[in-house]
């Protein structure tokens, strides 16, 4: 089983600078993983690159396994304060309870990490693609008051097709936690089924920070 207080120490800062709009923080579609690293929690996720129609994507294939890519950023988020990916799913978790620890897995999952002063302190959000919550619903991580997991997907509806995503992170910081935000410094993504003891497979398209704001978050 993971242990969730663990995740957000491990996903810290990048060292880079920032310059324009928007920055590429995953660059998939070339097939680019500079500065990605994999953090095991149980088992191992196998990530790998594959064609999908026209276009290189992640793909992510999890039977009863735990783990996840991160990369470390250093990212002011008040000027770069929206999170915009693209994802695809091919089946939902029957078993998944995001309210347990025995339940905490998702076929597909997006963080961004801030780490506090002291490792206790390091807070993280995480998008999932939910097959139980409603969409734009949130709840605190069963292991840890300190993630926050907001489902933007959720349902059979889209499965199979690709979403693309947009999120100002900035603002679910400060509406989640009640404060102004620390510097983004990490972000992430994990398929996971260890929990539940499922199967799962997802393709994840490139991840980047923008400027300005987001119409998904509130």
């Amino acid at each position: 089983m993971k242990r969730y207080l663990a995740v957000p120490v491990l996903f810290l800062l990048l060292a880079g600078d920032c310059f324009g709009a928007e920055i590429t923080v995953g660059n998939f579609a070339s097939g680019d993983m500079t500065g990605w690293k994999p953090k095991i929690f149980k088992g191992e996720t196998l990530y790998s690159f594959v064609r999908d129609g026209k276009r290189t994507v992640l793909k992510a294939y999890s039977k009863n396994a735990a783990s996840g890519l991160f990369k470390k950023v250093k990212v002011d988020s008040a000027e770069y304060p929206v999170l915009r990916w693209s994802w695809k799913i091919d089946r939902l978790l029957e078993r998944e309870d995001a309210a347990s620890k025995q339940g905490d897995d998702f076929a597909a999952r997006v963080y961004v990490v801030f780490p506090g002063t002291l490792f206790w302190r390091t807070r993280a959000i995480v998008y999932v693609w939910s097959g139980k919550l409603a969409k734009g619903s949130a709840l605190r991580n069963p292991y840890t008051g300190n993630a926050i997991v907001i489902a933007v997907e959720s349902g059979h509806e889209r499965i199979g097709t690709w979403v693309h995503e947009e999120r100002n992170y900035h603002e679910d910081y400060r509406r989640f936690f009640g404060e102004e935000p620390p510097r983004l410094g990490a972000v992430a993504v994990m398929t996971d089924t260890d929990n539940t003891g499922g199967e799962a497979v997802a393709w994840y398209g490139n991840i980047s920070l923008a400027g300005g704001r987001s119409p998904a978050s509130p």
